[in-house]
């Protein structure tokens, strides 16, 4: 038999688990409250719910993860290293993904070490992770930056020109452009053809007139260059113009006297550069330069602005790599330097390739080393702006998408006057083998404007906070408005989904979501329209519902009610009573009792969240006694029907401004 002291025990214990109960049931009520507000962007009063919960003792993986997401997003990065690190301790079986977002803000706050350790992490449990290829050398910071086309818009355009055959160059000169096809079929060859064409008729030399109108170019009245630098059983390609027009020093398979194709000891035919001089409006005077060699291979040159020196790649003995990028000075006299490696700046052990200088002097080529996105990567340096005894560094910079794709991209040519230019590329989607892509280079902006009223008087609304977001949910910029209700975010990108919201306190917000156009300079309009929360002497809010026969407050009524605790904190001075009204099911008595327990657990949500006590008058309930439809005793009615009389209402009973 149990004694006495055993039954208090026993008692005592089973008060102890109710209470744990209802506290934790008010913790996952609290945790639903901060899903709703999350989900509508309301980041920072998602954070003070979930936190609320965490004191509750319910300091799920979820919260965790939620908490350091509404941080991450409003971009309060230290915050959120906070609160994943926490996950991530707490549950070590976390979704990678946020192992990877806690690198992510680590890396923000300089913490590299530690984020290299999380990153390892990441990857042993990511082995086919594409942004996690080699531990030891990837820079997950770099290949986001060479991926990301968010800052810089480029419009890249496969010409009209292009066959299915080996297309690419683009070199303007005055109003020709220059570049290299096989699209004559004269012969086909079943040689292994120069730089991995296969099986196709041989290269040469193009020009075609340039037209502007409206200013979009057209290419028209393409021909081959003449039979003295085109041959027909040799590729010609690749050339470069001297600044009067006169000199032009391109690209040939070796060739003896009569034009027929030189070979090695091992078969090979190397390259070698020439030039030609211009008399009339013809190419003539073909004549090799002084530096080639029957033993390796010259080409692709390139001239300086001031055309006092000519680059050049070359895979001649005492370089870096396969293939190394040369120059060689053009003395006054039209004599030639000693070809000078460009050195460890730029070679590597791999490939360096088709150089071109900018008229600022920033030189570009082509490279399968370094951090690339595959294959050859096009990359720009200003080894050639440093001047002698210049402490400046040197750099070497990938390009990055669009510009690179993981397919050879190469023959880059721009106009840094018209941020216009030329690639060439056998990316998926071209017509060949190589195509030529035309691209123009700026910042595409757009600006996002409107106006934020009151949705009942329909007047502008001064003092609201308009957020824009990304299609992530991330903020990105917050204006305030003035008396006129206007905002305007500028500098917004082209082509992408946006999230706009606007809120004030005693309002409910509004969110509007939207695609900007791929135009640049647009402007796109959106109204803002803020329902307000007080309506003459009445605090008006969604319908709070309970469910039937139950007095609980379920998570959809808190997050109505959490409206009511904003206004009573704008507020101070106001004082309200709450009405609390149930449907017509059930005996009327049994009902009144009901509606007066509803009425006093809507108030006891409001002590919770800490409006004081004095500021509730009352809190009454009323049954069934006023019905807002049909539903009266003794009518069939449906669930939906009935729920929509089971409403509480907040009453202002006080002159509180």
């Amino acid at each position: 038999m149990l004694n006495h002291q055993d039954i208090f025990k026993m008692k005592m214990k089973i008060t102890a688990y109710l209470v744990l109960f209802l506290f934790v049931q008010q913790a996952v009520a609290q945790t639903k409250v901060a899903d709703n507000f999350f989900r509508d962007f309301s980041y920072e009063k998602a954070a003070e719910l979930y936190k609320e919960a965490i004191k509750k003792e319910d300091s799920t993986e979820h919260i965790l993860k939620r908490i350091g997401d509404c941080y991450f997003n409003i971009s309060q990065l230290e915050k959120a290293e906070f609160w994943y690190n926490k996950a991530i301790n707490k549950y070590p079986a976390i979704d990678t993904e946020y192992i990877y977002k806690y690198v992510q803000t680590l890396r923000s706050q300089k913490k590299y070490e530690l984020a290299n350790d999380y990153l390892r992490t990441f990857n042993n449990r990511n082995k086919k992770d594409n942004r996690i290829k080699n531990i030891e050398s990837f820079n997950i910071e770099n290949y986001n930056q060479l991926t990301n086309t968010e800052k810089v818009y480029v419009e890249l355009e496969n010409l009209p020109i292009n066959t299915k055959y080996s297309d690419f160059g683009g070199y303007e000169f005055k109003d020709k452009l220059y570049y290299y096809s096989t699209w004559v079929k004269d012969s086909i060859t079943d040689e292994n053809e120069l730089y991995d064409w296969n099986n196709e008729p041989f290269l040469n030399i193009f020009e075609a007139d340039i037209k502007i109108e409206n200013a979009i170019k057209s290419f028209d009245n393409s021909k081959k260059l003449n039979a003295t630098v085109n041959t027909k059983d040799d590729h010609e390609g690749l050339v470069t113009i001297t600044n009067d027009g006169k000199t032009m020093y391109f690209t040939r398979n070796n060739v003896n006297k009569k034009e027929k194709r030189k070979y090695s000891k091992e078969g090979t035919s190397f390259l070698k550069i020439y030039k030609a001089t211009l008399s009339g409006n013809t190419w003539t005077n073909v004549t090799e330069l002084p530096f080639n060699n029957d033993a390796y291979s010259c080409g692709a040159p390139a001239l300086s602005p001031d055309n006092k020196t000519l680059y050049f790649v070359s895979d001649m003995s005492g370089g870096f790599g396969q293939t190394d990028l040369y120059k060689v000075a053009i003395n006054n006299d039209g004599s030639y330097g000693k070809p000078v490696n460009l050195g460890p700046e730029i070679n590597t052990e791999g490939n360096e390739k088709f150089p071109y200088i900018a008229k600022d002097s920033t030189l570009y080529f082509s490279s399968d080393a370094n951090l690339n996105l595959g294959l050859l990567d096009i990359f720009e340096s200003n080894l050639l702006k440093i001047k002698k005894n210049d402490t400046t560094q040197v750099y070497i910079k990938n390009l990055g998408a669009p510009f690179n794709s993981p397919y050879d991209d190469f023959c880059f040519f721009i106009d840094t006057e018209t941020q216009t230019g030329y690639l060439s590329s056998n990316r998926e989607g071209g017509q060949g083998g190589d195509d030529i892509y035309a691209f123009g280079k700026y910042q595409c902006n757009q600006t996002i404007s409107g106006v934020a009223y009151d949705d009942l008087t329909k007047e502008p609304l001064d003092k609201v906070r308009v957020v824009i977001l990304d299609a992530n949910g991330k903020v990105l910029d917050t204006y305030f408005t003035e008396k006129d209700g206007k905002y305007e975010f500028k500098e917004v990108g082209c082509d992408k989904t946006f999230t706009v919201m606007a809120e004030r306190v005693v309002y409910r917000p509004d969110t509007k979501e939207l695609k900007t156009t791929p135009i640049n300079g647009e402007n796109t309009e959106i109204d803002l329209y803020l329902k307000p929360l007080i309506i003459d002497n009445e605090i008006v809010i969604n319908p709070i519902y309970f469910d039937y026969d139950k007095s609980f407050i379920r998570s959809d009524a808190a997050y109505e009610l959490e409206n009511i605790v904003a206004v009573m904190r704008e507020h101070p001075r106001m004082i309200i009573k709450i009405e609390s009204h149930t449907d017509s099911r059930g005996r009327d008595a049994y009902n009144l009792k009901l509606s007066d327990r509803r009425a006093k657990s809507t108030r006891d949500y409001l002590y919770s969240r800490g409006i004081e006590e004095d500021r509730i008058l009352s809190a009454i309930g009323y049954g069934e006694t006023q019905i807002l439809n049909k539903c009266t005793n003794g009518v069939k009615c449906s669930d939906e029907e009935h729920e929509f009389n089971r409403r509480s209402k907040f009453i202002i009973t006080n002159q509180y401004k």
